[in-house]
């Protein structure tokens, strides 16, 4: 009874995934702000800390492991094939990877030897990410549909031949360093999906591919092995993702059992608390807490956190039904790819008229308020291009 236990759909995956995405893009504007507490920003790469902004990502990793069951689940609902699905995991995660890719190499782009503005450079690549993967209506001639989608991979295409990197002694085209923030998601999402494809939601073999995950990554930092795998390195984003699609699964089984909502409760709760626990049991053994590392103890403080607040919504959104108290933020958990992409549009436009913020709103408080009302900003306008069906759908 792996899949079809499931609930239809769970109101506190899309509530918990508009919260995310409302921090990642106030962690991300703050960081621009000065003399703020210490404990929102990121820790230092060479520290044994965690920030609050070191939180946000993981939980995101969390949340999309969260909802592979239920897509997966709803693609052989359809009657989709094994491979009809596969080849939907592998679209998404290419998607995701190419939109990586670029954001990665924009990091090292330098205008002077390119002969083309940075921030030009950023918007044509958005548009052009807009244009391939645009959520199109169904009663669009297809004719303009591929017209639309081939424009943007010319696009694409346009500013790679453009990009030059590096310096101008050392020029770079445009090459894979990491993966940035979406390619990370889709290196996971690959390898995530596929496992939860081949078990076939079988709670004991997903039970067996995450402790695989975890005792790799474990491994990898206290120096037993050095795997450096490919593409997912020491599985840290892998341990996140499957985190949630197992956990996903057991609700399955404990809403089907019909014990009642107390024990799911109880169950979530102690497991996210233990997983805490087990963060700082190793964290002296394994290069203590780094996001930038991705250490054995930030995966399982994460994993823990995730757990703990995904719980609380359970019971305050599914059981309550207090959805709507975060109707504001609805746009951020429903077309959340549109609502990362939106700030790169900003910034960009920032970047091009030569405009800054008053100084009072670029340290301290006032530059945090400044910060929550971007993220506040951004939601809304994606809102907007929601309900103009201008959404990203991968």
């Amino acid at each position: 009874m792996p899949i079809n236990t499931l609930p239809k759909r769970l109101q506190s995956i899309d509530v918990f995934r508009a919260i995310t995405m409302l921090l990642m893009i106030f962690v991300n504007d703050a960081s621009s702000v000065k003399n703020i507490p210490a404990w929102i920003d990121h820790v230092a790469g060479n520290e044994d800390g965690l920030g609050f902004a070191d939180t946000v990502f993981p939980a995101f990793l969390f949340i999309a492991g969260l909802s592979i069951p239920f897509a997966i689940r709803n693609r052989i609902n359809k009657g989709d094939t094994f491979l009809a699905i596969l080849l939907y995991i592998f679209t998404r995660s290419f998607a995701l990877i190419v939109m990586g890719f670029f954001h990665v190499n924009s990091e090292n782009y330098n205008a002077s030897l390119a002969g083309f503005p940075q921030p030009l450079w950023i918007i044509a690549i958005t548009v052009a990410f807009f244009l391939i993967w645009l959520d199109y209506k169904p009663s669009l001639p297809k004719i303009k549909k591929y017209i639309l989608v081939c424009s943007g991979v010319i696009l694409l295409a346009a500013m790679v031949i453009i990009y030059k990197g590096g310096t101008l002694n050392d020029p770079e085209g445009m090459k894979p360093s990491w993966w940035g923030i979406l390619g990370i998601i889709g290196w996971a999402y690959l390898a995530t999906a596929v496992i939860f494809l081949l078990a076939k939601g079988n709670l004991y073999l997903l039970a067996i591919a995450y402790v695989a995950a975890i005792a790799v990554n474990v491994a990898e930092h206290t120096g037993w092995i050095k795997l450096n795998l490919p593409f997912v390195g020491d599985l840290s984003s892998v341990s996140l993702m499957l985190g949630g699609s197992v956990l996903s699964v057991v609700y399955g089984r404990l809403a089907a059992s019909g014990k009642g909502v107390k024990l799911v409760y109880i169950c979530f709760t102690a497991t996210g608390l233990l997983l805490i626990l087990a963060g700082f049991f190793v964290r002296p053994y394994a290069e203590g807490i780094s996001k930038i590392h991705s250490t054995p103890a930030w995966v399982f403080i994460c994993t823990g956190i995730s757990i703990v607040v995904f719980t609380m919504l359970i019971w305050l959104v599914d059981i309550k039904g207090k959805q709507h108290f975060f109707s504001v933020i609805k746009p951020a958990g429903t077309s959340t790819l549109t609502c990362y992409l939106v700030p790169y549009f900003l910034y960009s436009l920032y970047n091009l008229i030569g405009f800054n913020y008053p100084s009072f709103l670029n340290v301290g408080t006032g530059g945090l308020i400044r910060s929550m009302t971007v993220a506040f900003l951004v939601i809304q306008f994606t809102g907007f291009l929601e309900k103009k069906r201008l959404r990203l759908k991968v």
